[in-house]
């Protein structure tokens, strides 16, 4: 029987990295866990989603902790295809675990809680006229992050950082680099990054840390009937 929340990763389900932060919040008899790569090889990954020259990339991790770049539109096809079973199958809320920006997913009757929608604008309701640092796994979406933050009172800064790849020094320069350039609050915006990650920050700045994943898992927690 499908329960009344599914969470959707566009990696491989469940997603131990980020379970027991997302668990805290969430109830666990309450949630189905779903990947977009769920019984899926490393050749069928690459077949059907690898990146062509001009895509924008995302970047997500397999049940044995690697990190895999996926094209962001065959990605949205997919999840778009997960969606309409999950909804089949009768879930009423479907929280995607992926912090990436899409334009055309949708839900007939399901509640979709989409990061890129939701994050954003709660971010900018929270900073006002402060400056938000952001930090991305790969250095491609500096760029295409541009349109989905552009509505922050001000503008804010980036810096690269991949929770994937097990290097604290790589984060802790990273959000340095965003304090450096009037950061007052860093946003850890990818689905991949957990508690670890903020304490080790909590050691090197004196300004917020705050998750995306663990804002989406609390709002999500309120709609679990």
């Amino acid at each position: 029987m499908m329960t009344s929340l599914a969470t959707l990763t566009i990696g491989q389900a469940p997603r131990s990295d980020i379970m027991p932060l997302l668990m805290a919040h969430l109830p666990a008899k309450s949630v189905t866990h779903v990947g977009l790569l769920d019984g899926l090889s490393t050749e069928q990954i690459e077949e059907r989603y690898a990146p062509a020259p001009g895509d924008a990339v995302l970047v997500t991790r397999l049940l044995d902790g690697s990190q895999v770049s996926l094209a962001a539109p065959r990605v949205e096809h997919g999840l778009q295809e997960k969606i309409d079973v999950l909804e089949a199958l009768g879930c009423m809320t479907i929280l995607l675990l992926c912090t990436g920006e899409f334009n055309h997913l949708h839900a007939s009757n399901a509640l979709l809680l989409e990061p890129d929608r939701i994050i954003p604008p709660l971010i900018g309701s929270m900073v006002g006229e402060h400056r938000a640092g952001i930090v991305v796994p790969v250095e491609s979406q500096v760029i295409e992050q541009a349109n989905k933050w552009r509505k922050l009172a001000k503008a804010p800064c980036f810096a690269v950082a991949s929770p994937y790849l097990s290097d604290d020094q790589a984060l802790t320069e990273a959000a340095m680099r965003l304090a450096e350039q009037g950061a007052e609050v860093v946003v850890l915006d990818c689905i991949g990054f957990n508690k670890h990650h903020v304490d080790v920050l909590k050691k090197h700045l004196n300004i917020p840390v705050l998750l995306s994943n663990v804002l989406m898992a609390k709002l999500a927690a309120e709609l679990v009937v």
